[in-house]
């Protein structure tokens, strides 16, 4: 009877988990869905950001081609700059100009609103040696604040 009973609080003190094990558990698991949940957005973020570079890399890039396939009128080409919040969608509307630089800068000026937002500006500069610049600026994650504005500068001899 001995032995039936010391069986008997052997399998008393194993019958299964608990409640403190349970909380530990759930709150390890919950630690660990919240890092993921982190990493997740943090993944997000910076893809988004990496897009918006690559973006405006091929737009500053665009820009300085159509200034290099038109180097006669390239000066003319300055006047596609634009301040932060000047354009607006009623700036992508066809123009009626015959002028193919007027259209070539309107439709650039389109393609910089529609990619980087509102928030985009640009700089487009010339000098008499022929040295074309367009720095292109933006804000990240819809801040219009100068603090976080992220700029690319691409710049070539004409």
């Amino acid at each position: 009877m001995i032995d039936f009973q010391r069986t008997r609080a052997r399998r008393a003190g194993e019958r299964g988990f608990s409640m403190i094990e349970v909380l530990i558990a759930i709150v390890v698991l919950a630690i660990g869905l919240l890092g993921f949940a982190l990493l997740q957005t943090t993944t997000l973020r910076y893809t988004q950001s990496a897009n918006s570079r690559t973006l405006a890399t091929n737009l500053g890039y665009s820009l300085l081609d159509q200034m290099r396939t038109n180097r006669l009128s390239a000066a003319q080409y300055t006047s596609a700059g634009f301040t932060a919040n000047s354009l607006a969608d009623t700036a992508c509307n066809p123009s009626a100009s015959t002028d193919a630089v007027a259209q070539g800068i309107a439709s650039w000026q389109c393609q910089v609103f529609n990619a980087l937002g509102p928030s985009a500006a640009a700089t487009v500069t010339f000098d008499a040696s022929g040295q074309a610049s367009v720095q292109l600026s933006w804000g990240e994650r819809s801040a219009i604040d100068s603090e976080n504005m992220t700029t690319f500068t691409a710049s070539t001899q004409l």
